[in-house]
């Protein structure tokens, strides 16, 4: 749909949209356009070159017959019948009119027999009996005017002005035909252009179609093979991007496949041992108080390490960056790990580990308190549980101008260098028997890293397996919203 609003136009539908369209016109456009202003141009050319010849051919005319008639003494009142006819004859020849003006500028002759004994006075007059020959084209009336001198060829002095009036209409009508001949060629060159235009537009976005249809093929599933378009550098580049996006996809669906079976693994384990114990309660008949206290107290635990389980997950829910309602304040970072490793130094002392804070200088930062908590916590919580006894955690912070820096270190036993790379993906354990030992759940570095990116922060992790292991966080001072 085209509209037309005022001077400007607009188009509508996917058609008008679409860069086949836009190249068509972009070809007709440079095609048609010179065309047009080359056939313009040559036709005022010819215009142009058409009357300057005419123009020259009179002035020459008039020269020798000025000469002859300042000879003869013609304007002074000597009759020449043979200067009559080459008078009429000129006017005749080039459709025009010739008037003959003696120096009091009075009308001595008239071709048309209409001025004789009139005044005349006139620009182009003054101007020649100044000494300035002169000529003018009227286009709109489409006559030329030419002025020449008569001088007494005894003294030189000029003692009349011949005034020629000549009809440009056969140029004109000349010039008619040849705008008629362009208009005729421009139609035909513009649906040579335009036929053209349509099948090179079709061969310069086929590639883009092929693209477009491996696109939509991701919506029916996602596909084996990777794009591999190259016909021009703009395909090659969506190409390249489209074939990365595909992997991330599968990574993605590869990830969430292993989420969830991972989630059903998790969760199934502790309904499987509580079963388990209440199945061995329910087969023995008159079992002991104490049996029954002591298989208790393991459902119990099973009981715990599955709400755990459950409120990690419920955690990272919230976590997720995309859709989690960050609530921003300018909070006192010292005291906010004064507060973390208060509540979390129990446990150290319970396994005999040593946790030392070092603050260089006050930071005061824009931070959701509650979600950067969680993620101190779970690497402080961390570094003790996978520590050795008689151990310690160093938690330090430190800022520039931009950013705060807080770092935890441990003489914990490390983490082996192919594991590095997968700590922070959801239940991935380095060892799971004593991970679960000691009641991990493998979401812990999970729901750190994604509460310290939606800080727009990042982590980062050192450690050599038996040596201890250091995580670096960085977070920007004002909040990036």
């Amino acid at each position: 749909m085209v509209i037309i609003l005022g001077d400007k136009i607009y188009f509508r539908g996917k058609f008008f949209k679409s860069l086949r369209f836009r190249i068509m016109l972009l070809l007709i456009v440079i095609g048609i356009i010179p065309c047009i202003v080359v056939g313009q141009g040559i036709i005022s050319n010819y215009e142009k070159r058409a009357v300057s010849v005419r123009t020259a051919e009179i002035q020459n005319q008039s020269t020798m017959l000025g000469s002859r008639l300042g000879k003869a003494g013609y304007l002074k009142g000597v009759p020449s019948e043979t200067l009559d006819a080459e008078l009429a004859q000129l006017a005749d020849i080039y459709s025009g009119r010739i008037l003959l003006i003696d120096d009091e500028f009075q009308v001595v002759k008239d071709t048309y027999d209409m001025e004789e004994g009139k005044t005349i006075i006139s620009e182009a007059v003054m101007e020649c009996y100044e000494g300035n020959n002169t000529s003018e084209y009227d286009s709109k009336n489409h006559y030329i005017e030419v002025t020449q001198a008569i001088q007494d060829p005894n003294s030189g002095q000029t003692e009349g002005i011949m005034l020629v009036s000549v009809s440009t209409d056969s140029v004109v009508d000349s010039v008619d035909v040849l705008h008629s001949k362009a208009v005729a060629v421009e139609i035909a060159v513009g649906v040579v252009i335009i036929t053209i235009s349509f099948f090179i537009s079709a061969l310069l976005v086929r590639p883009f179609g092929r693209i477009t249809q491996a696109i939509g093929a991701v919506t029916e599933g996602y596909d084996t093979d990777n794009l591999h378009e190259n016909a021009y550098t703009e395909t090659m580049l969506i190409s390249d991007a489209f074939n990365k996006m595909l992997g991330r996809l599968k990574i993605l669906d590869d990830s969430r496949q292993e989420f969830v079976s991972n989630v059903s693994h998790e969760l199934k384990t502790p309904l499987t041992s509580m079963k388990v114990l209440a199945d061995s309660l329910l087969a023995q008949e008159g079992a002991p108080a104490e049996l029954y206290q002591e298989f208790m107290e393991d459902i119990a635990a099973e009981i715990e390490r599955e709400n755990k389980i459950i409120n990690d997950l419920l955690s990272l829910v919230k976590l997720d960056k995309t859709s989690a309602d960050l609530n921003i304040k300018s909070e006192n970072i010292n005291d906010l790990l004064e507060l973390i490793l208060k509540r979390l130094r129990p446990i150290a002392v319970q396994h005999n580990i040593e946790v030392v804070f070092e603050s260089f200088r006050p930071v005061i930062a824009e931070v959701d308190e509650v979600k950067l908590t969680l993620a101190i916590s779970n690497l402080v919580e961390n570094a003790i549980k996978y520590n050795h006894e008689e151990g310690w955690v160093h938690v330090s912070l430190n800022a520039d101008y931009k950013y705060f820096y807080i770092k935890v270190a441990d003489s914990g036993i490390g983490i082996p260098e192919d594991a590095v790379e997968h700590i922070f993906e959801r239940f991935y354990r380095v060892d799971k028997s004593h991970s679960r030992e000691i009641g991990g759940t493998g979401l812990g570095l999970a729901i750190a890293k994604n509460a310290i990116l939606m800080h727009r922060g990042i982590v980062k992790v050192h450690s050599k397996e038996g040596e201890g292991t250091t995580f670096t966080v960085r977070v920007p001072l004002t909040y990036i919203a």
